[in-house]
C-alpha cells in the first residue's frame, strides 16, 4: 500500500498474503490500470496484487509471528492461483476482485494455516471459514462511490473468464505496517 490514509489504518496490523508475479499479476496489472483510466478519482488501488490468506494484530510479536509463519511454511507445497473471474464485493465493501478458483493447493494452505494457528494465542482479525472465504486480488476499492455509482462499476466489469491466467507460486509474502511503512519478507514454501 502506498495510499497514506490507507497506511495509517494498517497500522500494527500484519498480514500472510500470496502475490503473483507471472501471467496471473500481467493480467491483473492489466485489468487495474484500466480500471484506473475508466473509474472516478475516488476510487482508490492496492499497490499490487494479492490474495490475502490471513490478517493479524500483533504490533507487540511481529518476529514472534514471522519465526511461526515460517515454521508452517516450511510444510507447505507451491500455492497455484488461477483467475475465474472478474467480480465484486457489495455494500459497504465495494471492492472490484478478481476471484481466484478454489485450487486444492490454496485450499490446503489455507486449512493448514489455520490448524497451525489454531495451536498459537496470535490476534487474527478478518478470518473467515475455509467455506465462507473467498480467494481474490482486490483490483479497486470503491467504497466511497454512492450506490448507483458501485451499481454501474461492477456491472461494467464483472463477468466469468474464458481465459484464466494461471501460476504457481514458491513463497508467500509476510507483510506487516508499522510506524506509516510497509514492510515485507518473501517465506519459501518448501514442503
Amino acid at each position: 500500500m502506498t495510499d497514506p490514509a490507507q497506511l495509517g489504518s494498517l497500522e500494527g496490523q500484519q498480514y500472510v498474503v500470496v502475490r503473483p508475479t507471472a501471467d496471473v499479476a500481467d493480467f491483473y496489472n492489466m485489468l487495474q490500470s484500466s480500471m484506473r483510466l475508466g473509474l472516478p478519482p475516488v476510487a482508490t488501488f492496492p499497490n499490487t496484487g494479492h490474495a490475502t490468506l490471513r490478517g493479524f494484530y500483533e504490533p507487540e510479536r511481529v518476529r514472534e509471528l514471522k519465526q511461526s509463519l515460517h515454521q508452517w511454511a516450511a510444510r507447505q507445497r507451491p500455492i497455484n492461483l488461477r483467475v475465474d473471474a472478474i467480480d465484486g464485493f457489495p455494500p459497504p465493501f465495494k471492492v472490484v476482485i478478481a476471484r481466484l478458483a478454489r485450487s486444492a493447493t490454496l485450499i490446503g494452505s489455507y486449512s493448514t494455516l489455520t490448524d497451525h494457528l489454531n495451536a498459537t494465542d496470535f490476534r487474527r482479525i478478518g478470518e473467515l471459514s475455509l467455506e465462507d472465504w473467498i480467494f481474490h486480488l482486490s483490483v479497486a476499492y470503491c467504497a466511497r462511490l454512492d450506490d448507483s455509482e458501485w451499481g454501474k462499476v461492477l456491472g461494467t466489469h464483472e463477468r466469468d473468464l474464458n481465459e484464466r491466467p494461471e501460476e504457481t507460486t514458491s513463497a508467500v509474502e509476510f507483510v506487516w505496517y508499522e510506524n506509516g511503512a510497509e514492510n515485507s519478507e518473501s517465506i519459501p514454501l518448501t514442503g
